[in-house]
């Protein structure tokens, strides 16, 4: 059983609770459901350089704990002071340490689009993203059938979220209708070995469509990585591990937006 088999199963556990916990229409009374989202689409649309999602991120089953002193709130200020152009909240408890109530939180205080970061294999994850401030979900094509990937994206889009939805492989490229997803992340870790090849990045960019935004997602700590990335189209980069791990999160921030500008 690969890592990603093993978080499925605890997935799929974790959504029997929330149906015996919650119905949709719970959902629907919640703060947040009927908060009109911010767009990332706009976002892209407005900024002439690469834009940056930065993660709020604790831990990983790769790394373990990532930053020991961690305080989603003032990493998500942080980030906004910085300029940043949308905010990934990681929500999985058991791997990553993280917490719906992140998302939650961080929604109150959120000057830009922030995305659920989960893995997600049912609407009732979709509609407590929306529930709980999400602007985005991200949907993982390794995890979900092709039907999944339609019925889920559906979902989002009834309840006016935006999808980034992530590859890892050109075998997954057939899930895509490029009709209705319109932000597309490559991840650049394969999921069974958990190694990082920005390659990966550059090998399924050409699958897409030149209409497609085309985020670039793990392993990316240096100049050249983004000077490398460019070259390849990308609209977006999401960055967590090489933030989280600084003492100085805000003046990394402005570094990377220094590598991800086109004006020298």
């Amino acid at each position: 059983m690969t890592i990603l088999d093993e978080i499925i199963e605890v997935k799929k556990e974790e959504v029997s609770g929330l149906r015996n916990k919650y119905s949709l229409n719970s959902f629907k009374e919640m703060k947040y459901f009927e908060v009109a989202p911010l767009s990332f689409i706009n976002e892209i649309k407005r900024n002439r350089n690469v834009s940056i999602i930065a993660e709020v991120k604790k831990a990983s089953p790769s790394k373990g704990i990532i930053k020991a002193d961690f305080n989603h709130l003032k990493i998500a200020q942080n980030y906004f002071a910085a300029g940043v152009n949308a905010v990934s909240i990681l929500t999985d408890e058991k791997f990553f340490q993280g917490s719906i109530n992140y998302l939650r939180e961080i929604a109150e205080i959120k000057e830009v689009p922030i995305l659920r970061k989960d893995f997600i294999i049912d609407e009732y994850q979709i509609f407590e993203a929306k529930a709980n401030g999400a602007d985005i979900v991200l949907l993982i094509c390794e995890a979900l059938s092709k039907g999944q990937v339609d019925e889920l994206s559906h979902a989002a889009f009834e309840c006016g979220l935006e999808v980034l939805l992530e590859l890892h492989s050109a075998d997954q490229v057939e899930k895509i209708n490029f009709d209705v997803h319109n932000i597309i992340g490559v991840n650049n870790r394969n999921l069974k070995s958990f190694n990082v090849d920005l390659n990966t990045t550059a090998e399924l960019a050409c699958y897409l469509t030149d209409d497609t935004i085309l985020v670039s997602e793990s392993g990316i700590t240096k100049e050249e990585d983004i000077k490398f990335l460019k070259k390849n189209g990308i609209n977006a980069v999401l960055v967590g591990e090489h933030l989280m791990s600084s003492k100085n999160i805000k003046a990394k921030v402005e570094e990377l937006k220094e590598w991800c500008s086109y004006e020298s």
